[in-house]
């Protein structure tokens, strides 16, 4: 299954996320709160970086067109127990 992600700054800790799958497109707005990143020990890494291997995360959980029009991080972690921790691995393999 083929994916694509385009990750755009639109606000301060805000990020559009622009993806195609399949023949159909979407997006979604993908919100950073760092205190979030603080306390789940992301608060080192470049937000766009994380923005970037949440986006990858979710598709592997579940299919692009059923990502929220608003994600939050702290959903994420909250439905995804293993979340945070494969963020700091992803992300400390750059």
């Amino acid at each position: 299954m083929e994916k694509s992600f385009d990750i755009e700054l639109v606000n301060q800790d805000e990020y559009l996320v622009r993806w195609a799958s399949e023949g159909q497109t979407g997006e979604s707005v993908v919100r950073v709160n760092p205190d979030f990143l603080e306390e789940a020990g992301l608060g080192g890494f470049d937000q766009q970086a994380v923005v970037e291997e949440t986006t990858t995360y979710l598709a592997e959980h579940q299919p692009v067109i059923d990502f929220p029009l608003t994600v939050d991080l702290e959903e994420i972690a909250a439905a995804y127990a293993d979340y945070t921790e494969q963020l700091r691995t992803r992300l400390a393999a750059k």
